[in-house]
């Protein structure tokens, strides 16, 4: 296991990864002693570029887990353009009916891949913000900042 640090504009980032793929993003209150490898060194790059506005999406190896329908919501929420929201219905009516409301956003809740998997972009019907494992106001933030990029950053990747 391999684990690396990284001090966004919203807190610590601890990001793991096994092997040959990111595990797990999650906010902690503080830094540990980091274990590197170059895919770790490349995640915190990626990082670094989006929270300085220049990139849109994530383009590196993800460990995805989790049941076929949790695999399913979390490849459709990878699809979420940047700046831009989608509610947990839309989501379950993709997949197969209004039913499936709940059960996506407790996939969304149980993200391991915060940001990488951009789960801040999923909202209630009604526009309003709901759950995020790191808390609503770190939702709020991460959609005011790729809103308030998208205008002013054309040139991003």
């Amino acid at each position: 296991m391999y684990k690396a640090f990284f001090e966004s504009p919203i807190g610590i980032l601890k990001i793991v990864s096994f092997k040959d793929k990111i595990n797990s993003v999650e906010f902690v209150e503080r830094k540990e002693e980091s274990i590197m490898n170059n895919l770790l060194e490349d995640c915190i790059t990626l990082l670094e570029e989006y929270f300085e506005g220049k990139r849109k999406k994530f383009n590196i190896p993800l460990e995805i887990r989790g049941t076929d329908f949790q695999i399913k919501v979390l490849n459709i929420i990878k699809t979420i353009p940047y700046g831009e929201t989608i509610s947990y219905k839309n989501i379950a009516i993709l997949l197969g009916g209004i039913k499936y409301s709940r059960a996506v956003g407790n996939v969304c809740n149980k993200n391991r891949l915060p940001i990488l998997i951009p789960c801040h972009r999923v909202i209630g019907s009604n526009n309003k913000l709901t759950g995020y494992s790191a808390g609503i106001s770190k939702k709020q933030w991460l959609l005011d900042f790729e809103k308030k990029n998208l205008k002013t950053n054309i040139h991003a990747y």
